[in-house]
Formats: C-alpha cells, structure tokens, sequence
C-alpha cells in the first residue's frame, strides 16, 4: 500500500512551511508542485517539481499525480474540483476544506467573482492573510491528512 501523499500549489501558497510540518509529523511524502522560484527542500520526504511556466500547467501535473485518498492544498477552486473528483481530499490555505457536498457553490462563487471583476462591478480585493488563518489551515489540514491516512483505499 503506497502512503497518502500530501500535494502542495506552491506558486503563492503562505503555508508551505505548515504543510511541510504536517508532512513531517505524520511521515508522509510531500510533493510540490511550481513553475519554479521555490527553493527545493533537503528533506528526502519531499519532492519538488518544476512544471514550465503556463497558465495550468502546476495544476494539471497534480492532477496527474494525484490518487484516491491523497491531500493536496491549494486556493485553486478549479484545481480542487478536479483533486476532488479524484476522490483526493483538498483543504484551502484559509483552512476551508472543499469536498463534493461544497465544491459547486465555492466554482459557482468563484465565477460570479470573476464576472463581477471583469465587468468593473468589483475590485477584486482580497483580504489580507492573517495568523488566524494560518492557525485554522494548521488545525484542519491536520485534520484532513489523519482521515486520509485513516481511511486511505487498500489497493493503493
């Protein structure tokens, strides 16, 4: 049985660093995924991948890669929807967990936010990130990957 695997978006993500730890503490490997810029890690518990720079690209090379039962993080509503489809479990730098049950309303959210931003209806601000968001990323992503590992599929 091959161990859950935890998958970063790490273009513009601020909790590598806590996913990482997650990582280490339950000892399982952690890819990352860019278009480059991050400095790779020693730890030989984690992968990175330098995908080539383009507008999908990180995304799709995690969708490749991931399986059932595997966690990813990312503010990517599109990539989620497609992790999830996977049957991988995804949880947002927020701390937000998207699952099948929400995913349609935070896509259908996501393009009324866009629409809004290209007709001129709306800034597009969006609030600053705040130690309490990196609190509850920590708390649910932990969450999440023991589930994950708790209930990860046999023929994996």
């Amino acid at each position: 049985m091959n161990p859950v695997r935890l998958f970063v978006d790490g273009d513009a993500c601020p909790v590598k660093a806590e996913a990482l730890r997650v990582g280490e503490r339950h000892r399982l490997p952690v890819v990352i995924v860019s278009n480059g810029g991050l400095r790779p890690s020693r730890d030989p518990m984690v992968t990175h991948i330098v995908v080539p720079k383009g507008a999908d690209a990180a995304d799709d090379r995690i969708v490749e890669e991931a399986v059932a039962g595997d966690v990813a993080v990312t503010a990517d509503i599109r990539l989620a929807a497609r992790l999830i489809e996977k049957g991988a479990h995804v949880v947002g730098p927020d701390g937000r967990t998207f699952t099948e049950d929400s995913i349609g309303m935070a896509v259908a959210m996501r393009d009324l936010s866009q629409h809004l931003r290209e007709t001129g209806e709306s800034k597009g601000f969006n609030a600053s990130f705040t130690p309490r968001d990196r609190s509850r990323f920590l708390e649910e992503f932990d969450r999440v990957v023991r589930r994950a590992v708790k209930e990860r599929p046999q023929d994996q």
